[in-house]
């Protein structure tokens, strides 16, 4: 087992894996930015480095002082996070020519799923399901309107690059694809250095449902059930939990093992998520691999009883994963992503000092934030400040336990999200289970 584990990312997640790492006995390693000296994770840290300047390509993402913070410190891991470096093939490889381990799949796993071209015909050619579209980039508008004509509008162009939403356009009709196109380059080219685009069926009435994954050194690969995130803002996720309300047993089942099959097909070893949209009809295509430990892991770690950062680590350390029975939920838990955000101002980011903080408690609740009394929002930065999970023996009651901490969640300086969940708790048809990726375009916050 690793001795010192250094964490190359910030906020709740970093404080999250010391946590971990504490019950475990391994000593940490934090980093933080000038703009992130005052955050708990590098007060909790066993020692702690400044890497840098507030902007992360001059601290999260600069690999070349977390390694030399690692080396420094004697760091015999680096545990990622999410975001930043998190799925960032030649930090990986970094680590390994310096003999330091990174806590997470290797160059090559990351490789195969960390483009969406890739990944889409490494899947294809395992057998797993995945939506009808181009079988690479296309090369020109051209190509774009021909293909859009096999396939049959609607149609989707995305960056083969890219997430978040970003370089991302819905096509209805052959009018309008130009101007979709020229415009999913450009924001592909300014988000992420490459406009590269591809085109695929547009899934009508679609869930966003994702299953957890873990795989071993020994080619061992067990899924920990799925996720439902399809209450997303511009493709952003707010809400997650597990199971899905639009879940079966059968779909479980299938789902399940499209996903171990889909792990299995890249030898993969750590934890990971495989996503897929689902229609209306239950049909569900394979979307997206996420090599990497998810900001919703939590929903999953109270539902099926197991640390996932401690068995990322574990597996890392050249353990076998703690079982290959794939799981079924005994709970019902519910994520709300609290972000410092003002919802009656289009979402707008409003950083700055937290005056007043009351946390809210009882049974049930689970709070996993970075931020306190007094503690200052930086700009710089994602604006999540922390998830709040709500647990329950069914869906209604996790949901009337998550609508009584909301309540008591008081967050005072800056505006934050709570105020739309508290309303979205309340939503019949959320409470009800009837919603899609689309639900919140037509969600009025009053």
């Amino acid at each position: 087992m690793f001795k010192k584990i250094l964490i190359a990312n910030r906020g709740e997640i970093a404080l999250r894996v010391i946590r971990t790492c504490k019950e475990m006995g391994i000593k940490t390693v934090a980093v933080y930015s000038t703009a992130d000296k005052e955050s708990l994770h590098v007060h909790f840290a066993d020692e702690a480095v400044c890497i840098g300047k507030p902007s992360s390509a001059e601290s999260y993402l600069n690999m070349a002082n977390i390694m030399a913070a690692a080396e420094v410190t004697n760091a015999d891991a680096i545990h990622p996070g999410y975001g930043f470096l998190a799925e960032n093939a030649k930090f990986s490889k970094l680590c390994a020519d310096s003999n330091i381990k990174f806590i997470g799949p290797t160059p090559e796993m990351i490789n195969a799923m960390g483009d969406k071209i890739t990944a889409k015909d490494t899947m294809i050619k395992a057998g797993v399901p995945v939506i009808p579209g181009s079988q690479g980039l296309l090369e020109s508008l051209a190509q774009a309107i021909v293909k859009a004509k096999e396939i049959g509008y609607p149609v989707i162009l995305k960056a083969t690059a890219g997430g978040g939403g970003k370089g991302m356009r819905e096509v209805w009709a052959e009018a309008d694809m130009e101007r979709a196109y020229n415009t999913a380059k450009a924001e592909a080219g300014a988000s992420f250095k490459n406009d590269g685009v591809y085109i695929e069926k547009f899934v009508e009435e679609p869930r966003h449902i994702e299953i957890q994954v873990a795989g071993d050194q020994y080619g061992n690969v067990c899924h920990l059930s799925e996720r439902d995130c399809s209450i997303q803002r511009r493709h952003q996720k707010l809400v997650e939990e597990s199971p899905s309300p639009f879940m079966t047993p059968e779909l479980r089942k299938k789902m399940g093992d499209a996903a171990v099959k889909a792990a299995k097909t890249i030898n993969y070893e750590s934890v990971g998520t495989i996503e897929f949209l689902v229609d209306k009809h239950r049909n569900f295509y394979f979307m997206e691999m996420n090599t990497r430990i998810q900001v919703e892991h939590c929903v999953t770690e109270e539902v099926v009883q197991m640390d996932l950062i401690k068995e990322q680590i574990k597996i890392a350390a050249g353990e076998k994963i703690s079982g290959n029975n794939n799981y079924t939920p005994t709970m019902h838990a519910i994520e709300c992503r609290i972000n410092a955000e003002d919802p009656y101002n289009d979402f707008r980011p409003s950083p700055g000092r937290i005056t007043n903080l009351n946390l809210p408690g009882g049974h049930g609740v689970r709070i996993d934030s970075h931020v306190y009394s007094g503690y200052t929002i930086p700009p710089y930065y994602d604006s999540m400040i922390g998830k709040l999970i709500a647990v329950g023996k069914t869906r209604l009651e996790a949901i009337e336990t998550m609508h009584r901490a909301l309540n008591e969640f008081i967050v005072e300086g800056i505006k934050t999200t709570i105020p739309f969940h508290i309303q979205l708790m309340k939503n019949e048809d959320f409470r009800k289970g009837n919603f899609t990726t689309k639900f919140l375009e037509n969600f009025k916050l009053k």
